[in-house]
Protein backbone atom coordinates (compact mmCIF):
# COMPACT_ATOMS: atom_id res chain seq x y z
CA UNK A 1 0.00 0.00 0.00
CA UNK A 2 1.71 3.14 -0.89
CA UNK A 3 2.38 5.61 1.76
CA UNK A 4 1.83 9.43 2.45
CA UNK A 5 4.91 10.28 4.85
CA UNK A 6 6.61 13.80 6.42
CA UNK A 7 9.97 12.52 7.81
CA UNK A 8 12.03 14.80 10.01
CA UNK A 9 15.67 13.63 9.68
CA UNK A 10 18.24 14.30 12.24
CA UNK A 11 21.54 12.57 11.14
CA UNK A 12 24.80 12.51 13.62
CA UNK A 13 26.10 15.58 12.28
CA UNK A 14 26.61 18.13 15.35
CA UNK A 15 28.88 21.00 14.88
CA UNK A 16 27.96 24.50 13.67
CA UNK A 17 29.66 27.44 11.69
CA UNK A 18 27.72 29.77 13.85
CA UNK A 19 28.84 30.45 17.86
CA UNK A 20 25.54 31.47 19.37
CA UNK A 21 25.69 31.36 23.16
CA UNK A 22 22.67 30.03 24.06
CA UNK A 23 23.00 27.06 21.59
CA UNK A 24 25.20 23.93 22.76
CA UNK A 25 26.38 23.11 19.12
CA UNK A 26 28.23 26.18 18.87
CA UNK A 27 31.37 26.55 17.31
CA UNK A 28 31.42 22.54 17.90
CA UNK A 29 33.56 20.99 15.15
CA UNK A 30 34.27 16.86 14.39
CA UNK A 31 36.51 15.03 12.99
CA UNK A 32 36.82 13.44 9.87
CA UNK A 33 35.61 10.30 11.23
CA UNK A 34 32.73 11.69 12.04
CA UNK A 35 31.93 13.22 9.06
CA UNK A 36 32.21 10.56 7.05
CA UNK A 37 30.06 8.18 9.51
CA UNK A 38 27.09 11.36 8.57
CA UNK A 39 27.92 11.07 4.72
CA UNK A 40 27.10 7.50 5.22
CA UNK A 41 24.30 7.76 7.20
CA UNK A 42 23.01 10.68 4.79
CA UNK A 43 23.32 8.91 1.72
CA UNK A 44 21.88 5.54 2.87
CA UNK A 45 18.36 7.78 3.58
CA UNK A 46 18.62 9.20 0.63
CA UNK A 47 18.92 6.26 -0.85
CA UNK A 48 16.41 4.78 0.64
CA UNK A 49 14.13 7.28 -0.31
CA UNK A 50 14.65 6.18 -3.86
CA UNK A 51 13.50 2.41 -2.81
CA UNK A 52 9.67 3.85 -2.09
CA UNK A 53 8.59 5.10 -5.49
CA UNK A 54 5.35 4.25 -4.86
CA UNK A 55 4.89 6.47 -1.79
CA UNK A 56 4.73 10.04 -1.74
CA UNK A 57 7.42 11.69 1.12
CA UNK A 58 8.29 14.67 2.36
CA UNK A 59 11.34 15.69 3.87
CA UNK A 60 12.44 18.16 6.51
CA UNK A 61 16.23 17.78 7.58
CA UNK A 62 16.69 19.08 11.07
CA UNK A 63 20.18 18.92 12.13
CA UNK A 64 22.13 19.54 15.54
CA UNK A 65 24.23 22.25 13.91
CA UNK A 66 24.31 23.71 10.30
CA UNK A 67 24.22 21.15 7.23
CA UNK A 68 24.53 23.13 4.03
CA UNK A 69 27.80 24.20 4.70
CA UNK A 70 28.20 20.41 3.81
CA UNK A 71 27.87 19.86 -0.10
CA UNK A 72 26.66 16.19 0.86
CA UNK A 73 23.42 17.84 1.93
CA UNK A 74 22.95 20.16 -0.81
CA UNK A 75 23.58 17.21 -3.18
CA UNK A 76 20.98 15.27 -0.83
CA UNK A 77 18.61 17.83 -1.19
CA UNK A 78 19.41 17.79 -5.47
CA UNK A 79 18.64 13.77 -5.51
CA UNK A 80 15.81 14.04 -3.18
CA UNK A 81 13.75 17.03 -5.65
CA UNK A 82 14.69 15.37 -8.45
CA UNK A 83 12.85 12.12 -7.54
CA UNK A 84 8.87 11.82 -8.76
CA UNK A 85 7.93 10.46 -5.26
CA UNK A 86 9.05 13.65 -2.95
CA UNK A 87 6.61 15.94 -2.47
CA UNK A 88 8.80 18.45 -0.81
CA UNK A 89 12.75 18.26 0.45
CA UNK A 90 13.50 20.86 2.83
CA UNK A 91 16.19 22.27 5.19
CA UNK A 92 17.20 24.36 8.49
CA UNK A 93 19.99 26.20 7.77
CA UNK A 94 21.27 29.81 9.30
CA UNK A 95 21.84 30.16 5.45
CA UNK A 96 25.55 31.05 5.76
CA UNK A 97 26.04 28.80 2.41
CA UNK A 98 26.33 28.94 -1.16
CA UNK A 99 23.50 28.66 -2.82
CA UNK A 100 24.41 28.13 -6.49
CA UNK A 101 23.35 24.33 -6.46
CA UNK A 102 19.77 25.22 -5.95
CA UNK A 103 20.01 25.53 -9.28
CA UNK A 104 19.64 22.17 -9.73
CA UNK A 105 17.24 21.30 -7.86
CA UNK A 106 13.54 21.06 -8.89
CA UNK A 107 12.57 24.32 -7.07
CA UNK A 108 8.77 23.56 -6.67
CA UNK A 109 9.93 21.05 -4.44
CA UNK A 110 12.70 22.91 -2.53
CA UNK A 111 12.06 24.42 0.46
CA UNK A 112 14.34 26.58 3.21
CA UNK A 113 13.63 26.77 6.92
CA UNK A 114 16.16 29.45 7.52
CA UNK A 115 17.08 31.44 10.58
CA UNK A 116 18.72 34.50 11.09
CA UNK A 117 20.99 34.86 13.98
CA UNK A 118 22.04 38.70 14.50
CA UNK A 119 24.85 38.13 16.70
CA UNK A 120 26.72 35.54 13.88
CA UNK A 121 25.94 38.03 10.87
CA UNK A 122 24.85 41.04 9.84
CA UNK A 123 21.13 42.54 8.45
CA UNK A 124 22.15 43.19 5.08
CA UNK A 125 24.43 40.23 4.48
CA UNK A 126 21.65 38.01 5.49
CA UNK A 127 19.18 39.69 3.83
CA UNK A 128 21.12 39.57 0.56
CA UNK A 129 21.00 35.46 0.86
CA UNK A 130 17.33 36.21 1.03
CA UNK A 131 17.22 37.76 -2.32
CA UNK A 132 19.47 35.09 -3.91
CA UNK A 133 16.56 32.72 -3.08
CA UNK A 134 13.95 35.21 -4.13
CA UNK A 135 15.49 35.31 -7.33
CA UNK A 136 15.88 31.80 -7.76
CA UNK A 137 12.15 31.26 -7.03
CA UNK A 138 12.88 29.49 -4.16
CA UNK A 139 10.37 29.00 -1.40
CA UNK A 140 11.64 29.94 2.27
CA UNK A 141 10.16 31.04 5.85
CA UNK A 142 12.66 33.02 8.33
CA UNK A 143 12.97 32.75 11.69
CA UNK A 144 14.47 34.59 14.52
CA UNK A 145 14.58 33.72 18.41
CA UNK A 146 12.65 36.26 20.20
CA UNK A 147 15.71 37.93 22.71
CA UNK A 148 14.78 41.30 23.98
CA UNK A 149 18.11 42.69 22.92
CA UNK A 150 17.09 41.77 19.11
CA UNK A 151 13.74 43.24 19.15
CA UNK A 152 15.13 46.06 16.65
CA UNK A 153 16.96 43.98 14.34
CA UNK A 154 13.12 42.09 14.14
CA UNK A 155 11.39 44.70 13.36
CA UNK A 156 14.03 45.81 10.53
CA UNK A 157 14.06 42.66 9.23
CA UNK A 158 10.62 42.39 8.65
CA UNK A 159 10.62 45.41 7.07
CA UNK A 160 13.26 44.65 4.54
CA UNK A 161 12.10 41.45 3.37
CA UNK A 162 9.34 40.70 1.02
CA UNK A 163 5.60 41.11 2.49
CA UNK A 164 4.68 37.51 1.37
CA UNK A 165 7.74 35.91 3.17
CA UNK A 166 6.82 34.38 7.01
CA UNK A 167 9.15 36.14 9.21
CA UNK A 168 8.46 33.97 12.35
CA UNK A 169 9.63 34.60 15.90
CA UNK A 170 10.52 31.78 18.41
CA UNK A 171 9.82 32.74 21.80
CA UNK A 172 12.81 32.69 24.78
CA UNK A 173 11.15 29.93 26.73
CA UNK A 174 14.28 29.76 28.99
CA UNK A 175 13.55 32.51 31.38
CA UNK A 176 9.22 32.21 32.41
CA UNK A 177 7.56 35.22 32.30
CA UNK A 178 10.33 36.94 29.93
CA UNK A 179 7.86 38.94 28.21
CA UNK A 180 5.68 41.68 29.33
CA UNK A 181 2.45 42.29 27.78
CA UNK A 182 3.39 45.60 25.30
CA UNK A 183 6.41 42.88 23.97
CA UNK A 184 4.23 40.05 23.33
CA UNK A 185 1.87 42.49 21.16
CA UNK A 186 5.28 43.71 19.64
CA UNK A 187 6.15 40.62 18.62
CA UNK A 188 2.30 39.47 17.46
CA UNK A 189 2.47 42.36 15.48
CA UNK A 190 5.53 41.02 13.35
CA UNK A 191 4.66 37.56 13.39
CA UNK A 192 0.69 36.82 14.44
CA UNK A 193 0.68 33.36 15.19
CA UNK A 194 3.90 34.46 17.83
CA UNK A 195 1.20 34.35 20.61
CA UNK A 196 1.00 30.48 19.57
CA UNK A 197 4.47 29.62 20.16
CA UNK A 198 4.78 31.96 23.13
CA UNK A 199 3.02 29.08 25.38
CA UNK A 200 3.71 24.90 25.81
CA UNK A 201 0.25 23.49 24.69
CA UNK A 202 -1.27 20.79 26.53
CA UNK A 203 -1.17 17.56 24.52
CA UNK A 204 -0.52 14.63 26.85
CA UNK A 205 -3.59 12.23 25.50
CA UNK A 206 -4.41 14.74 22.46
CA UNK A 207 -4.83 13.52 18.72
CA UNK A 208 -1.34 13.53 17.13
CA UNK A 209 -0.23 12.89 13.41
CA UNK A 210 3.16 11.97 14.55
CA UNK A 211 3.72 7.97 14.73
CA UNK A 212 1.04 7.86 12.12
CA UNK A 213 1.39 10.27 8.92
CA UNK A 214 4.89 12.32 10.56
CA UNK A 215 7.90 10.56 11.73
CA UNK A 216 11.40 11.58 13.20
CA UNK A 217 14.27 9.39 11.92
CA UNK A 218 17.88 9.04 13.13
CA UNK A 219 21.17 8.61 11.56
CA UNK A 220 20.88 4.57 12.35
CA UNK A 221 17.21 4.33 10.72
CA UNK A 222 15.57 4.10 13.99
CA UNK A 223 11.49 5.54 13.88
CA UNK A 224 10.39 7.63 16.87
CA UNK A 225 7.14 9.60 16.56
CA UNK A 226 8.48 12.40 16.80
CA UNK A 227 12.03 14.29 18.21
CA UNK A 228 10.65 14.69 21.76
CA UNK A 229 9.30 11.56 22.81
CA UNK A 230 12.65 8.88 23.05
CA UNK A 231 10.42 5.55 22.56
CA UNK A 232 11.74 3.58 19.26
CA UNK A 233 9.20 2.46 17.35
CA UNK A 234 11.07 0.26 14.84
CA UNK A 235 13.39 0.69 11.88
CA UNK A 236 13.39 1.99 8.24
CA UNK A 237 16.11 -0.35 6.94
CA UNK A 238 14.41 -3.36 8.79
CA UNK A 239 11.33 -5.18 6.98
CA UNK A 240 7.86 -5.08 8.16
CA UNK A 241 8.30 -1.11 9.87
CA UNK A 242 5.26 0.28 8.12
CA UNK A 243 3.12 -2.26 10.52
CA UNK A 244 4.29 0.66 13.31
CA UNK A 245 1.97 3.38 11.92
CA UNK A 246 -1.09 4.10 13.26
CA UNK A 247 -2.90 6.99 14.88
CA UNK A 248 -1.58 7.82 18.90
CA UNK A 249 -2.36 10.06 21.54
CA UNK A 250 0.71 12.31 22.83
CA UNK A 251 2.24 10.63 25.86
CA UNK A 252 3.70 14.06 27.08
CA UNK A 253 2.28 16.37 29.38
CA UNK A 254 3.03 19.67 26.82
CA UNK A 255 4.32 20.30 23.70
CA UNK A 256 6.00 23.73 23.17
CA UNK A 257 8.24 22.80 19.64
CA UNK A 258 6.91 23.89 15.99
CA UNK A 259 8.38 20.46 14.96
CA UNK A 260 5.92 18.89 17.06
CA UNK A 261 2.91 21.02 18.26
CA UNK A 262 2.61 21.74 14.30
CA UNK A 263 1.05 18.17 14.15
CA UNK A 264 -1.49 18.06 16.92
CA UNK A 265 -4.84 18.75 14.73
CA UNK A 266 -6.80 20.68 17.49
CA UNK A 267 -4.04 23.83 16.92
CA UNK A 268 -5.58 23.68 13.46
CA UNK A 269 -1.95 25.11 11.59
CA UNK A 270 -2.33 23.11 8.28
CA UNK A 271 -5.24 25.60 7.95
CA UNK A 272 -2.55 28.39 8.00
CA UNK A 273 0.30 26.33 6.32
CA UNK A 274 -1.32 23.54 4.10
CA UNK A 275 1.42 21.62 2.45
CA UNK A 276 4.14 24.07 3.41
CA UNK A 277 3.35 23.01 7.42
CA UNK A 278 7.19 20.97 7.77
CA UNK A 279 9.03 23.73 6.69
CA UNK A 280 6.79 26.81 7.99
CA UNK A 281 5.77 28.44 5.03
CA UNK A 282 2.28 29.53 5.00
CA UNK A 283 0.36 28.59 1.79
CA UNK A 284 -0.89 31.95 1.69
CA UNK A 285 0.48 35.15 3.23
CA UNK A 286 0.08 35.97 7.16
CA UNK A 287 -0.96 39.57 7.37
CA UNK A 288 1.29 41.36 9.81
CA UNK A 289 1.77 45.14 10.83
CA UNK A 290 4.71 47.00 11.76
CA UNK A 291 3.55 48.79 15.30
CA UNK A 292 4.50 52.44 14.65
CA UNK A 293 7.46 53.45 16.41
Amino acid sequence: MALTLSILYRGPLASCNYACRYCPFAKRTEDREAHETDRAALERFVDWSETRAEDRLSILFTPWGEALIHRRYQDALIRLTGRANVARAAVQTNLSCRLDWVEACDREKLALWATFHPSQTTHERFLRKCRVLDDRRVRYSVGVVGRREHFGEIEALRHDLPAPVYLWVNAYKRRPGYYTTEEIDRLASLDPLFPMNLHSHPSRGRECRTGESVLSVDGEGNIRRCHYVSRVLGNLYEPGWETMLYPRKCPKPTCDCYLGYAHLPHLELKSAFGDGVLERVPSQPIQWQLQPP
